[in-house]
């Protein structure tokens, strides 16, 4: 995504009156999604993002992922006295990487760790070039994963506190889809999917970049017509977004189970993209036939 930030985000968020009718705006309800150690605040964004508040609860010590709009990540920041001391930057694209510079900028007392896998990425103090770089937010472990595709430089964050653990997954991996291949290949894309985010734990809960669930399992039922865990997911996605809620999260296991990008090993998918035995091949006919969908 490459679209400019909306006068609405960039000024009428200025003042706290402006800002209380934006957030009245925002394609989503603010939510929270509770851990034993930790916490995720879900912030909507643009007309389809999200970014992401990692709070750990020990230390009150907080991570932004994608502060594309940093008016939000502040008054949230200030309404639950969080200490903001890390940006998780997936990728550099304007609508994920575009707000660094503002939140940089806004932040007088300290200076911000900047995480980042591309040097496109504003404000960039630690460059993850290398995959499996393990970061600490406070009691919280966060793995690098790159995973190169969507762009050269995209990069995973893998959170994990005691047994829990969450993945922000950017443009790589959404509820039920994956990102365009603007900068890779769909070999690239089948390892990111399937060879790294794909073997972490099934409960792990994923946290995506954008609010594209309903057209994403869509198609994926476009694709495995007789699936009822997408038919179901799609029921149970279509009854929270009627009340503005997000889909996020979903899980790596549901994910296996809904994901025809996931899925591209087994048989009822490659049948449809006429690629048995192929599974790069077939997210490469999946990845097209998405892109006109």
């Amino acid at each position: 995504m490459f679209k400019a930030l909306s006068s609405l985000s960039r000024i009428a968020i200025r003042n706290p009156s402006s800002l209380e009718r934006y957030l009245t705006t925002m394609h989503s309800n603010i939510r929270t999604k509770e851990f034993d150690k930790f916490q995720v605040k879900v912030l909507p964004a643009l007309s389809d993002n999200f970014m992401y508040l990692l709070v750990d609860n020990e230390t009150k010590k907080a991570a932004i992922v994608d502060p594309v709009a940093p008016d939000v990540v502040w008054d949230t920041v200030q309404k639950e006295n969080l200490k903001l001391t890390t940006v998780l930057t997936t990728h550099h694209h304007w609508d994920h990487a575009g707000g660094n510079k503002e939140l940089i900028n806004s932040n007088k007392n300290d200076k911000f760790i900047v995480i980042g896998g591309d040097d496109r990425i504003y404000g960039l103090t630690v460059m993850i070039d290398k995959h499996g770089v393990d970061l600490q937010l406070g009691s919280l472990n966060i793995k690098c994963l790159r995973t190169p595709c969507h762009t050269t430089g995209h990069v995973c964050y893998y959170v994990t506190a005691g047994k829990e653990g969450v993945v922000f997954t950017g443009d790589t991996l959404f509820l039920g889809g994956c990102g365009r291949f603007f900068e890779g290949t769909a070999t690239q894309m089948y390892d990111a999917l399937i060879k790294i985010l794909s073997q972490l734990p099934d409960n792990t809960a994923v946290f995506c970049g954008h609010e594209y669930a309903i057209q994403n399992l869509k198609f994926g039922l476009h694709i495995e017509p007789n699936n009822q865990d997408i038919l179901s997911q799609l029921k149970n996605i279509e009854n929270k977004r009627e009340v503005k809620d997000p889909s996020v999260p979903s899980t790596i296991g549901l994910e296996k189970l809904i994901n025809p990008f996931m899925r591209v090993e087994k048989e009822p998918v490659q049948i449809v993209t006429k690629s048995i035995g192929d599974p790069i091949k077939t997210m490469q006919i999946l990845r097209e036939m998405k892109n006109k969908f």
